[in-house]
């Protein structure tokens, strides 16, 4: 007989049919009633045992976590909290499970804080929580390659080993063959790197939108989808060592089309979400108002988890300038009362306060400031006729702050020259990228999205370490 999953059964429900699943026991009680889940769905299907049809030593197997197969009738549920269940027949243990062991872990049906589950992350997939986290994390993954496919995008992958710091950041992973205690040496007592596996020193990408600029030149418009690291000493619930990233690049785009793409895109993807993940989104909901019952009312969202993102879906992103930003934030109240615990004056980044201060309060819908201080963004940023912005943009959302960021790029020689001077960089280290410059170069644009920090808001999580399942961090590198 051929196994059934239990989230098409449930969507089913055609009583009287014989139905064969498989999955781990959630919870047995009175030696009649078991909730067995197999990852295809948040909910779970109850068989009801007879206990007196089995053998008590199978039914002394059936234990939280043991693994099962169960045939029996689809019949209409006489209890509450579900509309159908399993009158079992056959019942047979697939993988034991020691009760006394599982106590210790997070497969004990009670539950857990998040710290206790990042102890033992290699058990949490089978808790709700992340359950619900990782089928919706798929779901964004899909639903952006779905867009992407439908508007005519080509899929590039980037390498992930480069030469190349894109981002000018210097916190890179070295990656090398050599003997770390016993490296060759050249004549200046340094590390000689020519007897390396690439003979040049290199290290993980931080970013593929310098080598997606190269195919966006030939193809149209593509984007990349891949991982990036970044060696920052940081342990804070916003940032990992390693992280995923979508990084569009669109030939003939300027800066208004870039926007228009980024509000389009990331529409789509709260939207995919709704449509789609309504089991598991309602659970973080619920599970997100529970614990932010025991906040005080000034630290509460003022939005549950699904408002916020139809607070994206069906709301206009409001445009305007850093400038005209840093003149709202500076006439605002919370500045006034030297609210903001970080000073607000032109030429310096945003934080996250004053992001979501535009957001949240001043705005509230999500907010794109564009043109940017040249002197905080990236040396291949298109230089504005003012000489001292560029047309860089950030995308802010509700209780996050900046999820993207992008620009229209410099495709004028002479300026993306004189930028490199500006930045230090040599000629020599990137030519091939000077090269796009020279042969029919063309206006375009492109902007970054933290896979990550996407799911952090379609699911309500706080800290970035629960929405990827092996975070890498400073001192953590498990499995």
């Amino acid at each position: 007989m051929k196994r059934e999953k239990i989230a098409d059964i449930l969507s089913a429900s055609e009583i009287g049919k014989t139905v064969l699943i498989k999955g781990w026991v959630r919870a047995f009680r009175s030696n009649r009633f078991v909730q067995v889940n197999d990852g295809s769905t948040i909910k779970n299907i109850q068989a009801v045992v007879d206990f007196e049809n089995f053998d008590e030593a199978i039914l002394k197997r059936v234990t939280t976590a043991s693994a099962v197969a169960i045939t029996g009738e689809l019949v209409e549920s006489m209890g509450s909290g579900q509309t159908v269940e399993i009158k079992v027949t056959t019942i047979e243990i697939l993988g034991d499970a020691n009760p006394e062991e599982v106590q210790k872990t997070v497969m004990q049906p009670k539950k857990h804080s998040l710290e206790f589950l990042r102890e033992q992350a290699h058990l949490r997939f089978r808790t709700n929580t992340f359950g619900a986290v990782f089928r919706i994390r798929h779901a964004v993954s899909f639903a952006i390659h779905n867009y992407f496919n439908d508007n005519g995008f080509n899929y590039i992958h980037t390498p992930i080993i480069t030469g190349s710091d894109a981002e000018g950041a210097g916190e890179m992973f070295r990656v090398s063959t050599l003997d770390a205690q016993n490296p060759p040496l050249n004549e200046g007592n340094q590390v000689d790197y020519k007897e390396d596996f690439f003979g040049k020193a290199v290290n993980l990408t931080v970013s593929g939108q310098l080598e997606a600029e190269l195919a966006a030149l030939a193809l149209g418009q593509v984007y990349t989808f891949g991982p990036t690291f970044r060696a920052e000493n940081s342990n804070t619930s916003r940032h990992l060592a390693e992280f995923w990233m979508i990084e569009p690049e669109v030939a003939f785009n300027d800066l208004k089309d870039n926007m228009d793409l980024t509000e389009d895109f990331l529409k789509y993807i709260c939207q995919y979400i709704l449509d789609n993940c309504a089991d598991d989104l309602q659970f973080l909901n619920d599970r997100e108002e529970k614990e932010q019952q025991s906040k005080p009312m000034i630290e509460r969202n003022e939005l549950s988890l699904t408002d916020r993102l139809k607070f994206v879906t069906e709301n206009d992103f409001v445009r305007l300038t850093y400038t005209e930003a840093i003149d709202v934030l500076r006439n605002s109240k919370p500045f006034k009362k030297k609210k903001f615990k970080y000073d607000v004056a032109w030429g310096v980044d945003l934080h996250s306060e004053h992001e979501r201060y535009l957001v949240e309060k001043k705005f509230k819908c999500p907010v794109i400031l564009s043109d940017y201080p040249a002197e905080i963004k990236a040396f291949y940023m298109r230089q504005n006729d003012d000489g001292k912005t560029v047309a860089a943009m950030d995308v802010l959302f509700p209780g996050i702050g900046e999820i993207v960021g992008g620009s229209q790029r410099e495709e004028r020689l002479d300026i993306l020259k004189k930028k490199f001077a500006d930045f230090n960089i040599p000629e020599d280290d990137l030519a091939w990228y000077l090269d796009t410059r020279k042969f029919g170069t063309v206006p375009h644009a492109g902007f970054g999205l933290g896979f990550e920090r996407m799911v952090m808001f379609v699911t309500g999580m706080t800290n970035i370490r629960d929405v990827i399942p092996f975070p890498r961090t400073p001192q953590n590198a498990e499995f």
